[in-house]
């Protein structure tokens, strides 16, 4: 029996354990996708705030605007007929009774002075600046669907050369006017005005800003004549002219609205494109036949523009430099009104405070302090937060501000409670540098669709490098902000 047993115990195969064992790596994985997944999760629905840092900045809203210079301009005609030379500079000022030209009858003249010894007759550095000046002028203007213009500038710099050089021969002229046989066939013709020397005309000689219309800044029909220097001329025949005085304007086309606007300011600043200089222009408003226009009018700088009929200038009307903001940080927020008086301050902490009526259970009425917030003070008006304080409650004014104001002939008494009710609203920013939307009232200068400019340095405003919350709309009062 006993070995019956034995034989059957050693006979039972063990059992297999039901326990599976872990597989960490199972584990750890499992763990590293929920975390993906609840991060995933909180990403998306995390609301995420964009920073602005706020810097000092100005806002390009001037204008560019074509013009067409009016100046005190004499036409000179020939005396007699002849081969012209010039001896006078163009843009160079000339006296009374100064030698601007002579007329040479028979051509000799010419040859008279190339058999003399002229010596050095390079131009100075001042000439060459004047030639280069005017092909780099050229290079920039010029329009490939209007070829013929190239010939125009041909001739142009071609009369400058031989007036710069004459110019030079001053010297030997005044050797040479002294023989009898060069005064039978030469005329000597001398200034009759002080001004400016331009060897150009166009038509607009003459013409007043009144005399102006929308034809005249059609630049495809303007012509420009370059009076060209050995030319042989007729008598009566235009050979120059003469800018008489430093007085001059600059008129544009301009809508209506606009010009009365700029009309109050009396005065403005323009900045020429051509060269980039600046100069206040006394502002009138003119109503020609077909509109209206803007006269500049100028008290210098004549001569730096004496060659030029169209000018563009630059109306420089915001210089005002302030703080930069984007106008998606811009909010309108309403705070309740409440008088200075009843208002107090802690001289400890500096925070501000109301005394405000609150019914206790048995119907007994006492005061509580309750912290607020100030976001501006206008017309001894303070802004309040309104999510601290309710439409109706009652304010108890302080005993220390409880007093009469007014002269000493004069008494005004207050009274001791105000009732929470008027509400205003302010235009500001949310601040975020403390880590939450922290409303500041901004006072804004101008705007253009983008950008604001705001006053900085304000009591309750922003500072230079401050961080505002980039879309106002995205965040809510006091929210804490996630960077």
């Amino acid at each position: 029996m006993a070995e019956r047993d034995l034989h059957k115990k050693s006979n039972t195969k063990p059992k297999k354990s039901k326990n599976m064992p872990i597989n960490i790596g199972i584990v750890v994985f499992v763990a590293i996708f929920l975390y993906m997944l609840v991060y995933v999760a909180t990403y998306l629905n995390h609301k995420t705030i964009a920073p602005y840092v706020v810097q000092e900045g100005f806002l390009s809203t001037n204008q560019i605007y074509t013009g067409i210079a009016i100046r005190d301009e004499v036409v000179i005609n020939s005396k007699d007929a002849g081969y012209i030379n010039y001896y006078v500079r163009e843009d160079e000022r000339v006296a009374v009774d100064a030698l601007v030209y002579t007329l040479d009858g028979t051509g000799r003249l010419a040859d008279l002075l190339d058999g003399n010894e002229l010596g050095d007759n390079s131009l100075s550095d001042k000439e060459l600046s004047k030639l280069r000046d005017e092909i780099i002028d050229y290079k920039y203007s010029f329009d490939p669907s209007n070829f013929s213009s190239i010939y125009d500038f041909k001739f142009s710099v071609k009369g400058t050369v031989m007036k710069l050089a004459n110019h030079a021969l001053m010297d030997e002229l005044n050797e040479i006017k002294n023989d009898s046989d060069v005064r039978d066939f030469v005329t000597f013709c001398y200034s009759e005005y002080t001004g400016i020397v331009q060897y150009w005309l166009d038509g607009f000689e003459g013409y007043t800003s009144e005399m102006l219309s929308a034809e005249h800044f059609k630049k495809d029909n303007y012509k420009k004549e370059q009076l060209l220097n050995s030319e042989l001329v007729e008598q009566g025949e235009h050979i120059y002219k003469v800018c008489t005085n430093e007085e001059w304007s600059v008129v544009l086309p301009i809508e209506e609205a606009k010009g009365q606007e700029l009309l109050n300011e009396e005065y403005i600043k323009v900045r020429f494109v051509k060269n980039q200089e600046e100069a206040w222009g006394r502002v009138d408003l003119l109503h020609n036949a077909d509109g209206t226009y803007l006269e500049l009018n100028f008290t210098n700088s004549m001569i730096t523009f004496a060659g030029d009929r169209f000018l563009e200038v630059e109306l420089i009307l915001n210089e005002d430099i302030g703080l930069k903001i984007p106008n998606t940080s811009i909010i309108q927020k309403e705070f309740f009104l409440i008088p200075k008086e009843y208002v107090t301050q802690s001289g400890t902490t500096g925070t501000y405070g109301v005394l405000r009526e609150r019914a206790m259970e048995d119907g007994t009425i006492t005061t509580e302090y309750t912290n607020i917030s100030i976001y501006s003070l206008i017309d001894n008006e303070y802004y309040v937060d309104n999510t601290v304080l309710r439409s109706g409650d009652q304010l108890v004014m302080p005993q220390s501000t409880n007093a009469s104001l007014g002269d000493t002939n004069t008494t005004t008494e207050l009274p001791k409670t105000h009732t929470v009710s008027k509400i205003a609203t302010l235009t500001g920013v949310y601040n975020m540098n403390k880590g939450y939307a922290d409303f500041r009232q901004i006072e804004i200068l101008y705007q253009n669709e983008e950008y604001s400019i705001v006053k900085s340095n304000t009591k309750y405003g922003l500072n230079v490098y401050d961080l505002i919350v980039l879309e106002a709309d995205a965040v809510s009062d006091d929210e804490f902000i996630y960077e």
